[in-house]
């Protein structure tokens, strides 16, 4: 493992296959804006019919609540790096003979279907495996600015610079952006496949174990973590709130605020500069807070823009608070996702992972129902105040974490002043 020290701060070395694993997660990013933005255009070339075409997205969120605890325990079972490229050499295939289909005409709604269940079902697997693979590359103390560059990295990847490549794609033909994502997929399993990380070092299973049993203890060290406990369930508090806001966005920008279809893109543009922002900002609050306030804070800092969402009827102040709630966003993402990095065992990390990212995943769909529910029954402003409601449960639920009996960083950042009993 390779990390420099910059100010003070450890911070992982693009060497020693940090740099390989960056540019695989962001060359995928981009590849997967392209078929996420492509699907529901030619989706929409295929039917007329909103549920059909809501079912590709829905698609999206399905796999992770079937398969997502069954991806964490298949991941702390076998090699992460090997899983990690042969799932986008999979990925890869699924996508090249897909971009054939349509080239042919023969694409239908029941194979975008297909594909994006496929994909995501995949994916249980890989986002686990990476999550458990990248403490093999990176020295503890520099997990949280190797998931800032991380995230950072897949957001501009994803959000500047994917998405609008895709109608310029399209001009060129229906396929293209298709191939263009498989071809991330094959390059990312190179770049994943060529990492020299060693076998992992494990624990030999006991007799008779079963991939039921070890999900059960993936779930029981999740619950038994007091800080990871009141993270899940704030993360999945809020991402009920998120499913309402986003599936409601449109709306609320074009017909609430009257902004039209620029106005939409200059908000999700604005939540995507947010987001790199918060990416470079995070290291200094933490180093001021700690990870669990630096999470605290940004709950509660969402919660205001949600409001002013919701409350104030100008494009200005929705560009503002959608840049804010990415920031913050971000800081929150970061934080949670390298708290659960260092506070998991090592054997277990690819289950904790799936527990948190099942339970967190599930409240998106509920948001998004009762998000198009408010909207109708009490008005297009609405569902982003029910969002900043849930924020607030979101926040309170955080406060057991904040007890002297869990420090206010990890362990491995050396400023935990108490002992933890996982």
């Amino acid at each position: 493992m390779v990390t420099v020290e910059a100010a003070g701060v450890r911070v992982p070395a693009w060497r020693g296959g940090f740099g390989r694993l960056w540019s695989a997660a962001v060359l995928s990013s981009f590849g997967d804006a392209l078929r996420t933005a492509a699907l529901p255009l030619l989706a929409a070339t295929l039917t007329d019919e909103p549920l059909a075409i809501a079912a590709v997205t829905a698609c999206g969120y399905l796999p992770w609540i079937v398969f997502g605890l069954l991806g964490g325990a298949v991941a702390d079972r076998v090699d992460q790096r090997r899983a990690m490229w042969t799932v986008d050499a999979l990925r890869g295939l699924l996508v090249a003979g897909f971009a054939v289909a349509v080239a042919l005409g023969q694409a239908s709604v029941g194979l975008l279907i297909a594909l994006a269940f496929a994909l995501t079902t995949l994916q249980t697997l890989f986002d686990n495996a990476s999550t458990a693979l990248l403490p093999a590359l990176v020295d503890d103390e520099a997990l949280g600015s190797a998931n800032a560059r991380l995230m950072t990295g897949q957001k501009i990847a994803g959000g500047l610079l994917g998405a609008p490549v895709v109608p310029l794609l399209l001009v060129v033909g229906a396929p293209v952006p298709f191939v263009a994502d498989a071809a991330t997929f094959l390059v990312a399993a190179a770049l994943v496949a060529s990492l020299r990380t060693g076998a992992p070092t494990r624990k030999p299973r006991p007799a008779g174990s079963t991939l039921r049993r070890e999900i059960a203890e993936g779930l029981r060290a999740l619950a038994g973590d007091r800080a990871l406990r009141g993270l899940c369930a704030a993360t999945a508090l809020c991402n009920v709130g998120v499913g309402a806001l986003i599936a409601t966005m449109v709306l609320l920008v074009t017909d609430w605020i009257g902004a039209g279809q620029a106005g939409f893109a200059a908000a999700t543009t604005a939540y995507t500069v947010g987001s790199l922002a918060g990416g470079a900002l995070n290291r200094r609050l933490v180093s001021r807070m700690g990870q669990v306030r630096a999470v605290l804070l940004a709950g509660t800092v969402q919660i205001g823009a949600l409001v002013v969402m919701g409350t104030v009827r100008s494009l200005i102040a929705m560009v503002a608070a959608m840049a804010v709630f990415g920031l913050m966003g971000m800081v929150w993402n970061v934080n949670t996702t390298t708290l659960m990095q260092q506070r998991s065992p090592a054997d277990m990390l690819g289950r904790v992972s799936s527990a948190f990212r099942t339970l967190a995943v599930a409240g998106a769909p509920l948001g998004a129902l009762l998000g198009g529910v408010v909207a109708t029954v009490w008005g297009r402003g609405t569902p982003a105040l029910l969002a900043a409601g849930f924020f607030v449960l979101s926040v309170a639920s955080l406060t057991p974490a904040l007890k002297p009996d869990v420090p206010v960083v990890a362990p491995q950042d050396g400023a935990a002043t108490a002992h933890v009993t996982r």
